[in-house]
């Protein structure tokens, strides 16, 4: 553990924040927490649904009822969909099925030795800045990302002789803050621009089509200045505040082994490790290239109807599984060159390892899955959403303002529904053509959207990989809560927001355009 000969100084950040964390951490356990949230919609559904209150979205043909829970309806629905809340769980099944792959490459020694080989040499100060650009750029994996970057970023740190938890957090914030941009297109881009057209298609003025790309140039941009500032803010602003808090790097390390032990790796390979890597590399470039082929050949049976990709297909339904193999593979060839894994039997053992880890996650989906699903099927969630447009709209603002107005409410409303797709499919019912009569094009009111949907979600307990998150932190920090880890969010969620504003206020008030074909006005 880390000696301290000195009056540690606390800056007026740290004073901030350790509020935060103490008024976090006093809320009760996440089990108690989301059961209490549960009983919460349970009671306010059954109370606005006794005054008929119903939803108008725009769009759709007639009207939305806000059901309540304790129902007939209801009660039939709590007794019936119970297991199917839990094991239909969205995260459930990415979280398990990446954590078996990533587990068993980790188990095998691939992860330490690809992490040792890459950046054992690399200078210190470049990796907040590689943690930054990979985290950003992660959304291709889409929700996987925000499983496989932190921990990852924690290893890299771990073996520069860096702390671990700046790594796992600013991984974390990356990946999860800027979510929704990257400097490749991805299946988010296609999902985004569907929704947009699919409801501009129903105006008179529709502007111009929206696709994968129209928000490109803006992407490319924030994507790149978003990674220096997540490495800018590891770096000057968690990191120091991690040594000055006295927490020890090695305290997972110390636990087990019950002795002093060296932070930093040895960034020196052994012949067999290299040996490995090199088996790895060629098992993957394998699989790869079998993909390749798959995706390439004629009536692929990953294509959509179209015999394309975008902007649905069973290609990009395929991520997790994609990723999943891109794990095994590699472990079990670099597992068979260096001995950890000598039978078959071996990679279900190594893989049931690193679930042990996942129990607490297991048991808190349960009750996750309940209240998501309870939420869901209340229609509180559209009930919110709508009401809070016609708030926005209600306040008359025009121009510049209505999308300041809009990215805060889009924030605030991400707070309590996760799903960017969910969240862009209701707000997009009543913005978009709210923003078509105001002269401006979908594909703007789709940035602004981004700003919005990405960077509170990192801070809200209702994102469920942030349960994982806490399970890693606490490796470090045994008695860390959730109330911790939203405070160490925080210097990473008012920056991303307000410097993804002003990117986005650049490109307005330029008037630049915002992807190929894709501009600010309609009259472009």
């Amino acid at each position: 553990m880390a000696s301290h000969t000195g009056t540690v100084r606390t800056t007026r950040l740290d004073r901030v924040l350790n509020l935060v964390e103490r008024i976090g951490n006093k809320l009760p356990e996440p089990f108690v927490l989301f059961a209490l949230l549960f009983a919460v919609v349970a009671v306010v559904s059954t109370v606005v649904a006794a005054f008929g209150v119903v939803v108008h979205i725009p769009g759709d043909d007639g009207v939305t009822p806000i059901r309540g829970a304790f129902t007939a309806a209801g009660l039939e629905f709590l007794f019936t969909e119970m297991p199917a809340n839990f094991i239909g769980f969205p995260p459930l099944e990415t979280v398990v099925t990446i954590m078996l792959a990533v587990g068993l490459a980790e188990q095998a020694g691939l992860l330490t030795a690809m992490i040792r080989y890459a950046f054992g040499g690399a200078p210190r100060w470049v990796l907040p800045y590689a943690v930054g650009f990979v985290g950003v750029s992660s959304s291709v994996m889409a929700d996987s990302a925000m499983i496989i970057i932190p921990p990852l970023a924690a290893m890299v740190f771990k073996a520069a002789g860096r702390h671990p938890v700046a790594g796992l957090l600013g991984g974390f914030a990356a990946a999860g803050a800027g979510y929704s941009t990257a400097p490749v297109v991805t299946s988010l881009d296609a999902l985004f621009s569907g929704v947009s057209n699919s409801i501009a298609a129903t105006l008179p003025d529709a502007g111009t089509p929206v696709t994968p790309v129209s928000n490109y140039y803006f992407n490319l941009v924030s994507s790149v200045l978003l990674a220096l500032l997540v490495g800018f803010l590891i770096d000057k602003i968690v990191e120091p505040r991690m040594n000055r808090s006295g927490i020890s790097r090695t305290e997972q390390a110390d636990a087990e082994s019950g002795e002093r032990a060296a932070f930093a790796m040895n960034p020196q390979l052994e012949p067999l490790e290299k040996r490995g890597l090199a088996w790895a590399g060629l098992a993957f470039l394998a699989a790869l290239a079998a993909v390749l082929v798959l995706v390439l050949s004629p009536g692929s049976p990953l294509a959509n109807d179209a015999g394309g990709f975008l902007p649905e297909s069973p290609l990009l339904d395929s991520v997790t599984t994609l990723i999943f193999l891109g794990f095994v593979i590699p472990a079990i060839a670099y597992g068979a060159s260096t001995g950890s894994v000598s039978r078959a039997a071996d990679v279900p053992k190594l893989m049931g390892a690193a679930l042990r880890d996942l129990a607490g996650f297991i048991v808190l989906a349960f009750m996750l899955g309940q209240f998501i699903g309870l939420f869901t099927w209340t229609n509180l969630g559209a009930w919110l959403a709508v009401s809070g447009a016609d708030l926005l709209t209600a306040l008359g603002l025009d121009g510049y303002p209505a999308f300041l107005g809009f990215m805060v409410l889009a924030s605030v409303l991400n707070l309590f529904i996760i799903s960017g797709s969910s969240l862009w499919t209701l707000m997009a019912s009543v913005f978009v053509p709210m923003f078509l009569v105001l002269g401006f094009e979908p594909g703007f009111a789709q940035a602004a959207f981004r700003v919005g949907d990405s960077a509170t979600q990192v801070m809200t307990p209702l994102n469920p990989y942030m349960i994982i998150i806490l399970g890693y932190l606490r490796r470090y920090e045994p008695g860390a809560g959730m109330g911790t880890l939203v405070a160490r969010m925080v210097p990473f969620v008012v920056p991303f927001w307000v410097l993804w504003a002003l990117i986005l206020t650049v490109f307005f008030f330029a008037d630049l355009p915002l992807g190929p074909g894709m501009g600010i006005h309609l009259d472009r």
